[in-house]
């Protein structure tokens, strides 16, 4: 028997980057099946009726990692 996931976008926060297929990888807080919103960035059809794999942060994951990028030397990842 396959689960339905529920999703809700609270807020869309931007677009990373544009597939070869349309697909957009996007940052939204989303609230999956009705639990508090989360943090997600992951690849969406047009409509937002299909998606692929993502990953999905608390707030404490999201200045984790905020704090990590900031000590990145971006010229260094060429």
């Amino acid at each position: 028997m396959e689960r339905e996931i529920k999703f809700e976008i609270i807020r869309h926060i931007g677009v990373l980057s544009i597939g070869s297929k349309g697909w957009q990888k996007e940052v939204n807080l989303i609230s999956w099946n009705g639990r508090q919103a989360k943090m997600d960035i992951r690849d969406w059809d047009d409509k937002h009726e299909k998606m692929g794999k993502g990953v999905t942060l608390s707030q404490e994951e999201v200045k984790k990692l905020a704090e990590l990028l900031q000590k990145v030397d971006m010229n260094s990842l060429e």
